[in-house]
């Protein structure tokens, strides 16, 4: 996916309101974390978004034979666990994998028009957080609801997996993803030499300078490997504080990573092209980790392609810091 700014500001103002990758036992994108993946005027979600409690359904019948995916991560789950002959409409989000991004028909994530859903004669609708009123609109048609909210963590990742491999007739499926998942995360993990002492990192949202904090999913996830988040300490209460230039330079991060790389083009030569950042530990040592947005602001599958990702990255700094 291919923010705009406006939308990318928007999606980070859902991050910032708790609709993605909220603090854990405490979360997109979802996003979200993201994730996930908003105005800055719009930081946080609108009051009347309420969101319904995980796996929530309205008139749930035993298998979903036509399915409208309003979530990009649910979307992802669906095709890994073979669940896409079932699908009849996605979100404008939803672009992986291909198939999913060349869908006939697509339907607006922040604007979804109940009219054309309702015309789909869907056996469910898939949210991941509620713009307005529509999960009210949905069940006053007898149409079933299913929320997936933005994971806190790995086992929120999983259990909605298995969710949607029971709605979908798919468990069997479903439970061996999250088997999969599980053990190539733990391998990547468990098989690398960690560091010895916490390397701290600058995590960027976008190009204004949002970031996450250690109590997200995405914070949650660099943890594992021995990374300290530079800002934990920006804002006490925020887990998507907004930083300035000035406190990431003066923080020295060891180590950089871009999940707006696709939203606002950033890079590792934008970053080390931004005034005072060339002084940056992470900048002079070639450690600025350029991150698929889309991977970087889900919850789904593809959480193990950005474990590998962070894994390659801290390897290679180790690998430098040796040298």
């Amino acid at each position: 996916m291919s923010f705009t700014v406006l939308s990318r500001r928007r999606f980070v103002g859902l991050l910032a309101g708790t609709l993605l990758f909220a603090a854990c036992g405490s979360d997109p994108d979802t996003g979200k974390p993201a994730t996930t993946e908003p105005v800055v005027a719009e930081t946080t979600a609108p009051a009347d978004t309420t969101a319904p409690a995980e796996g929530d359904t309205a008139g749930k019948e035993s298998v979903a034979e036509r399915i409208v995916s309003l979530s990009a991560t649910a979307t992802e789950m669906l095709y890994a666990i073979g669940a896409q002959d079932q699908i009849v409409a996605v979100d404008n989000f939803s672009n992986y994998p291909q198939e999913a991004a060349d869908f006939a028909t697509k339907i607006d994530a922040f604007e979804p028009s109940v009219e054309a859903i309702s015309e789909l004669d869907p056996t469910v609708v898939l949210l991941t957080y509620d713009p307005g009123d529509l999960q009210a609109q949905l069940e006053k048609l007898d149409i079933q609801v299913w929320f997936g909210a933005a994971a806190a963590t790995l086992d929120d990742t999983y259990k909605q997996i298995t969710e949607l491999g029971d709605l979908t007739g798919k468990a069997d499926e479903a439970t061996a993803l999250v088997d999969s998942m599980k053990t190539e995360i733990e391998e990547t993990i468990t098989s690398m030499e960690l560091p010895d002492a916490p390397v701290s990192y600058y995590y960027e949202l976008d190009n204004t300078f949002y970031s996450v904090t250690s109590n997200t999913f995405v914070g949650q996830l660099m943890s594992r490997f021995m990374l300290q988040n530079v800002a934990d300490t920006a804002e006490a209460g925020n887990d998507y504080p907004q930083l300035s230039a000035e406190s990431i330079v003066s923080s020295n991060p060891q180590m950089i990573f871009l999940a707006d790389t696709k939203c606002c083009e950033q890079s590792a030569e934008t970053v080390a092209a931004r005034a005072g950042w060339d002084v940056i530990d992470a900048v002079k040592n070639g450690n600025v980790v350029e991150l698929d947005d889309d991977i970087a602001s889900r919850w789904g599958p593809r959480v193990v392609d950005l474990v590998k990702v962070v894994a390659d990255a801290v390897t290679k700094y180790m690998t430098s810091a040796k040298g």
